[in-house]
């Protein structure tokens, strides 16, 4: 009878966990078109990030070189 309760218990835990993220999911949705328009997948374009990498690298090793003369 314990382990009843305790499944039970579980499964009611786990169907509120499912409904309080379905609510979120569908808030989420609006905002997913913006974020996606830039690719496909939604995920940055790989050139601007290794440039970005590059340009902070560059700065940082141009501030390093100018702080020690």
């Amino acid at each position: 009878m314990r382990a009843a309760l305790s499944i039970l218990g579980l499964v009611i835990a786990f169907a509120v966990v499912m409904f309080v993220m379905k609510k979120q999911v569908q808030e989420l949705k609006p905002a997913a078109p913006a974020a996606s328009a830039a690719q496909p997948g939604g995920l940055p374009n790989p050139q601007a990030v290794g440039q970005q990498v590059q340009s902070a690298l560059e700065l940082g090793a141009q501030r390093a070189s100018d702080a020690n003369p």
